[in-house]
């Protein structure tokens, strides 16, 4: 059982019987570690909803801001498995296309726990992206996954040539954000109680302030 820790609040985008959306900020882990004992969502799950599990459906790095699903019961948790698609918004470097689809194996990198690449023995990989903002230094990219791989938007984009904003363990440089400038921005899912669901989360301000305010004031 997590320890409870009610101190937390983290935004309820969607709530129902079998469902919590939770609007995940950046830097907050989802399940604990040896350095976040009592400091993540999962924490916070605990404080709000005493003696359930915490079972998440969708899985977002700690500085990944935006909507993350937690199941109530093992019941929803099996559903929202197969039914939830995400919608995803980056700034990358540069000027990427008007729109693309990057098809490239993803494998660990040898030695690394963590790391990715792209290697031709990895598993396939398919990121879909259109470019909705544009400035001097970065495109904004709202992004459609056709597969889940560790890390695969920030390893596809790398890949190209465009890091994301922020990413330095990719290749991103630090200067206009410190963390990976991605966001979950929309889930659509099937309640168990409630039917199809759609979830929107705002652009969170360290990521609309890479852009004119007049590209980006209708994601706010």
């Amino acid at each position: 059982m997590l320890e409870s820790n009610p101190e937390l609040n983290v935004p309820v985008m969607f709530e129902s019987g079998s469902t919590a959306v939770f609007d995940k900020p950046a830097g907050m882990p989802v399940h604990p570690s040896i350095k976040h004992q009592g400091d993540t969502l999962g924490n916070c799950f605990a404080g709000m909803y005493p003696g359930l599990t915490f079972r998440p459906v969708n899985r977002l790095d700690k500085d990944t801001s935006g909507l993350c699903a937690v199941a109530k019961d093992a019941f929803a948790a099996k559903l929202l498995q197969g039914s939830v698609t995400k919608v995803y918004y980056a700034a990358v470097e540069g000027t990427i296309p008007e729109e693309g689809t990057i098809d490239a194996p993803i494998a660990r990198q040898q030695e690394s726990i963590i790391l990715r690449c792209v290697r031709e023995d990895g598993r396939r990989a398919v990121t879909h992206f259109r470019r909705i903002a544009l400035s001097e230094r970065y495109s904004l990219a709202e992004i459609h996954l056709e597969t889940g791989r560790t890390h695969q938007i920030r390893v596809h984009f790398a890949h190209i040539g465009h890091p994301l904003a922020g990413d330095d363990m990719y290749g991103g440089r630090m200067d206009d954000i410190t963390r990976q400038a991605l966001h979950c921005g929309e889930l659509t899912f099937t309640d168990p109680s409630e039917g199809q669901v759609r979830v929107r989360s705002a652009l969170p301000e360290d990521i609309i302030k890479l852009f004119p305010k007049e590209e980006i004031s209708w994601k706010k």
